[in-house]
């Protein structure tokens, strides 16, 4: 894979629930737009999307824009449900600030 990015077990699920949802069996698509709470927010589609791969668990692998790697390297991406809904948050990890929102963050 070509960044660090790491999966809990909660993220690749949904994950792979999304891509089966959506058609795209195993295949989704994370890339980074600018925040307003932070630098970034992710943004996670369906579908390889011509990215690099850069994460896969539970049969589900990951792809990201390849300029985007050096941004993307270190982070924890984790997955949060509950019966009003759930999303993806950026877990607090060494050097990156996530926002109060979680699905944006910043490099300290």
């Amino acid at each position: 894979m070509a960044a660090n990015l790491r999966l809990t077990a909660a993220a690749a699920a949904e994950l792979g629930r999304q891509a089966s949802v959506a058609g795209t069996p195993g295949l989704m698509h994370l890339d980074l737009m600018p925040g307003e709470c932070a630098d970034h927010v992710i943004r996670i589609r369906p579908g390889e999307l011509a990215g690099t791969p850069i994460a896969r668990a539970d049969g589900v692998t990951l792809y990201a824009p390849s300029h985007q790697l050096k941004q993307l390297s270190g982070l924890c991406l984790d997955y949060r449900g509950d019966l009003s809904g759930g999303g993806f948050l950026i877990t607090r990890v060494e050097g990156i600030e996530p926002c109060a929102c979680g699905s944006a963050f910043s490099r300290n």
